[in-house]
This record gives C-alpha cells, structure tokens and sequence, in this order.
C-alpha cells in the first residue's frame, strides 16, 4: 500500500488518474473566510513575477489512497509549496506533484477546530507531511504560534521584539497587524493587498503633485 511518507504507487495499486477536486466545507465565519484570503492575496501580490509556488486555501490535500477512501482528512486553510509550477489546481495531489508538500501551513482557529489544528494536524504535519513550518491564528483572540521542524519534531518560533515570527521557508516575517495575521518583508515592512497598494501609489502621486505645484509647475503638464 502507498504510505504517506512515500506517495509513489505501486503497479498493483490503481491509484485515480487527473486532479481529484477538493472536498472541504465552507468557511466557518467571515474572519476565517477574510483572513484566508488575506494571505493569499498578499503573497500573490508580493510574488507576482515568481513562477515557482502554489499558495492556496482550504484545499484538500490527498496524500494516500487510503485517506481518499476514508475521507478523514480537511485541508489547510493556507499553505505555499515551494518549487512547483505556478499554476491553478482543484487539489494538491502529492503522487501527481513529484511527491511534494507544503513548505508552509496556517490554519485558522476556531472554536471548533483548535484541539484539532493543535493537536492532530500539527502531528499529521509534523510526522507525515514533515512540513518545515507550521503557524496557527485565532483572529477572535488574536492566538498566534509558530513551530519549526528541527530533527523530526516542531520546535516553537521564538518571536522577534514586534512578536512576528520569521517563516525561514517563505523568507518573511509573520505577525498581528489591526488583528489580522499578515506577511512582513526582513526588515519590517507590512507586506500590502493589492488595494492598499494601489492606494500608496495614489498618495504617493498626489504627494509629487502638491510638491510641482508649490515650485509652480503644473504637474498635468509634467
């Protein structure tokens, strides 16, 4: 039978052939839905020229024919894996992806999932996936953890004075901003949306503009 440590089939095995779609249950609230795609979107902004990950949320992850059989398994609600074609999926199949995992996981606690995403998944990541870094959030109570794989077992994240913890495999800090967990570039700039983005760059002209105009150019004429 194929493990999950070792997601190669064998030729007796017949495993489904093509992307299986994900099979996960909506979000729980709002904030989860929101900061989710918080992450998502952040990341895709900041590497929007890379061309070497997939960033994705709530997505099943099969990782063993038995575990599709059985069905008793959830998705991450945010994960990267690293060096794969930047493309999109129904799934992520690990036997269809050179046997890859994520290099990354966040899940976002609730009151109904916590003892799981502290417990269960943090061993399934840590045992079976051997994910390098995995980051749980509470955004009701603003809970934030991170560990790191050191010699087959998580060890915990120690924060830095602004209580971000550094994602050695994403190259960014992690950290609480306005209750919402967000990226941060090495020296501590908050990573932006797209939305807020596009508003620094507004201010940013309306700035220049105000400068040309106290030296008396006209800055439409510029």
């Amino acid at each position: 039978m194929v493990t999950a440590q070792d997601p190669q089939a064998p030729a007796s095995l017949s495993l489904p052939l093509g992307e299986l779609y994900s099979d996960e249950p909506p979000m729980e609230s709002d904030a989860h839905l929101r900061q989710m795609l918080l992450l998502i979107s952040c990341l895709d902004w900041l590497w929007q020229d890379r061309d070497d990950y997939f960033a994705s949320g709530n997505l099943t992850i099969y990782f063993s024919p038995k575990q599709i059989k059985s069905r008793d398994f959830r998705g991450p609600d945010f994960f990267v894996v690293l060096g794969t074609e930047r493309r999109s999926r129904k799934s992520w199949v690990v036997w269809e992806e050179e046997g890859k995992y994520p290099n990354a996981i966040v899940e976002i606690l609730s009151e109904s999932t916590a003892q799981v995403d502290r417990e269960t998944k943090k061993q399934l990541y840590q045992d079976t996936f051997r994910t390098p870094e995995y980051f749980w959030f509470d955004p009701n109570t603003l809970e934030f953890a991170g560990f790191i794989l050191i010699g087959g077992t998580y060890e915990t994240i120690s924060a830095n004075e602004a209580g971000q913890l550094w994602s050695r495999q994403l190259d960014l800090y992690l950290g609480i901003h306005e209750s919402q967990l967000r990226f941060f570039t090495p020296d501590g700039q908050l990573v932006p949306t797209p939305e807020e983005d596009a508003k620094l760059a507004r201010q940013r002209s309306d700035r220049l503009a105000e400068k040309l105009r106290e030296l008396g150019v006209d800055p439409d004429t510029v």
